[in-house]
């Protein structure tokens, strides 16, 4: 081989080491452009969560200031329940109810016209006694601002239909969609007559919040294990595996005789 040859190899080969060393460089520069990138996102991330947690103890609605405002025709002690159904009923149920609870939801659907029949024979008066559970567990104050359109609608005296309609239109239990006082007039047009200026006022100037939130701290006192808490004759009927409605008209029935 010539020397010329020799010459020319090498110079191949040192062009192309010296073509591999900027590779290399480029390559670690891209690194670290990622690496300081992810640096950037994970601090942006952690102000997030820091901006997150110190909101956290901040008031988001879920208690509320003002006077204690019991909705019309409330009763029980320190009236916090809503009745539905005749007065002189011989048989009272009793219903602790989230509007946000996916199991409240079913109770009620499954539950609901054998509840509508013995109420409208005044077989059954229903005392409904509204919590705020879900708010507390998931966050947000969608089952406070529920329950004070509810009390809204009692003083209307259209709880009864606008309680079907609130189960009717439950949102995902992750979804706070009825922290939304919009919604919750809109809903009200599915009630005749409900959807006036006295209910949305009542509605968006959380009249009955602080009322909310005693039925709730009654609920949390009752030492109850969740919602629904469905009480005949002292007994949480929920927790009972072979309850039905028919074996609840059934129970009803033998009670009043």
């Amino acid at each position: 081989m010539s020397e010329k040859n020799r010459d020319g190899k090498r110079t191949a080969r040192e062009r192309l080491a010296i073509e591999r060393e900027k590779q290399k460089a480029a390559e670690k520069r891209r690194r670290t452009l990622i690496v300081g990138a992810s640096v950037v996102c994970v601090l942006g991330l952690a102000a997030v969560i820091g901006v997150v947690a110190a909101n956290a103890g901040k008031d988001d609605g879920s208690d509320s200031a003002g006077p204690v405002v019991a909705p019309s025709g409330a009763l029980g002690e320190d009236a916090l329940a809503i009745p539905v159904g005749k007065e002189n009923a011989k048989s009272t149920l009793t219903v602790w109810e989230d509007f946000r609870c996916p199991a409240c939801k079913s109770f009620e659907l499954a539950y609901r016209p054998t509840l509508h029949e013995l109420t409208e024979s005044g077989d059954l008066q229903i005392e409904y006694h509204l919590v705020t559970l879900i708010d507390g567990n998931l966050g947000g104050t969608g089952s406070r601002n529920a329950a004070n359109a509810a009390a809204c609608a009692q003083d209307a005296g259209k709880f009864a239909a606008y309680h079907d309609v609130l189960f009717d239109n439950q949102p995902p239990e992750t979804d706070d969609a009825f922290a939304d006082n919009a919604k919750l007039i809109e809903l009200a047009g599915k009630v005749r007559g409900l959807d006036t200026p006295a209910f949305r006022s009542c509605v968006e100037d959380g009249k009955h919040d602080s009322w909310v939130v005693k039925s709730n701290d009654a609920f949390q006192k009752g030492g109850f294990s969740g919602t629904p808490t469905v009480l005949f004759d002292g007994k949480n009927i929920y927790e009972d595996r072979s309850m039905t409605p028919e074996k609840l008209k059934k129970m009803v029935q033998e009670a009043n005789r």
